[in-house]
């Protein structure tokens, strides 16, 4: 077996929003394989210098800062015919170091991990390639376009129509397109006309030793009313519309019942939208924290009341592990296997969520039951060791090797 380009669209590392947590734990298993090659964007000069331990382990590495601004994107992408997350991320420099490995290194697979990376694949290359879609993006911008009105709604259904088409066009040429959930999967197969022999699905485990530890304490973070917490990436739109839906909608209905009660929105870049919620219905936008641990262990419940979701929820599953009660909307707990009413409560509508949470705040015995048995659920199916088994043999790989360190 020869060597592997990885091809990604954020820096792997470190592993502190959901996309790099999965393309970093991927990034690890294959670098325990095999010799690897990585070629990414960073967002600024900052997120470039990042240092990791394990990077003088890659046999090359190539990081680009993305200076594209997304109007010039848009307009290529008007002009070129292409989707817009695609033109946005086209790249001579990452065109040109992928002809350079692939020209002077033994690269047997290139392992592509988001849609948009995919153009990077030379047209006459004869190996291996493995496609890690994660989720099927298409659907998501359909279901913004379905949503939303005006331009933005024209803008966002075209970008679904092309995406769609650009997807299949992309899982023709790869030997295997790896989706987050069986539910994508299913969707991709649909949609491609792929079989199930091309279109897999490897899910997101956690970090059980992180998540695990019995020394995280939630110093600092003790109030006098219950704390009802929802943690992500405070700029992306599903999470934005997720926390506004909450605070507007189903805090009032809580408040009734708890007056005492606050949610806390904890994660990175709050968006605008975001922090004018700070204040209203016992609402508080925390931003960026050092430890997520610590906000989700001073949790009396963990909440992902998303209206538009795909694949696999990572909040979820780090509540879950730090055995915490989960009160998750139909679409937020898809591709989880776990059991409604078991391991978290699946609430199908908006009243459903408050009255959901109201319950669980009125009986923390019921509310440590169900934290206790996610733990356990956890512990057993969702290790990162488990969901990447198959992983080495979709990329050809045997038998673990010890790669060298470049020099």
């Amino acid at each position: 077996m020869g060597d592997i380009l990885f091809l990604t669209h954020r820096v792997p590392w470190p592993p502190n929003r959901g996309d790099k947590i999965r393309s970093h734990h991927l990034l690890q298993e294959l670098m325990d394989c095999a010799p690897v090659h990585v070629a990414c964007f960073a967002d600024d000069e900052a997120e470039q210098q990042i240092d990791w331990a394990r990077k003088v382990e890659l046999q090359s590495c190539e990081i680009v800062i993305r200076t594209k601004p997304k109007w010039l994107g848009g307009i290529e992408a008007i002009v070129s015919g292409k989707p817009v997350s695609v033109a946005c991320f086209d790249s001579p420099e990452i065109h040109a170091y992928v002809a350079h490995v692939i020209a002077t290194r033994p690269i047997d697979c290139i392992f592509v991990f988001s849609g948009q990376m995919a153009q990077f694949i030379p047209a006459d290359f004869g190996g291996r390639v493995v496609m890690d879609f994660v989720d099927v993006d298409s659907a998501k911008f359909e279901s913004y376009a379905d949503e939303g009105s005006g331009p933005m709604a024209w803008i966002n259904r075209r970008e679904g129509r092309l995406l769609r088409a650009y997807e299949k066009d992309v899982a023709g040429l790869a030997d295997y397109s790896l989706f987050v959930s069986d539910a994508e999967a299913r969707l991709f197969r649909k949609r491609s006309g792929l079989s199930d022999a091309r279109v897999k699905a490897i899910g997101n485990g956690i970090d059980l030793e992180f998540y695990g530890a019995p020394d995280v304490q939630p110093e600092g973070l003790e109030q006098s009313g219950p704390m009802i917490l929802f943690t992500g990436q405070m700029d992306y739109q599903p999470n934005v519309q997720a926390v506004q839906s909450f605070s507007n909608e189903v805090m009032p209905n809580i408040l009734a019942r708890f007056p005492e009660a606050r949610f806390a929105i904890v994660g990175r870049a709050p968006a605008a939208r975001v922090q004018q919620l700070d204040g209203r219905n016992g609402t508080i936008v925390v931003g960026s924290v050092d430890d997520i641990r610590r906000w989700i262990m001073a949790a009396d419940v963990v909440v992902a009341p998303l209206r538009i979701a795909r694949g696999i929820q990572n909040k979820v599953l780090e509540a879950m592990a730090m055995a915490k009660p989960v009160v998750a909307s139909a679409c937020a707990a898809e591709g989880i296997d776990a059991i409604s009413g078991e391991h978290f409560l699946i609430a199908e509508s908006v009243g459903d969520e408050a009255r959901l949470v109201c319950e669980l705040l009125d009986n923390p015995q019921q509310a440590r039951r169900l934290g206790e048995q996610a733990k356990r659920l956890i512990d057993t199916q969702y290790s990162w060791q488990t969901q990447l088994q198959d992983l080495p043999a979709l990329c050809g790989l045997s038998e673990p090797v010890v790669a060298e360190a470049a020099a």
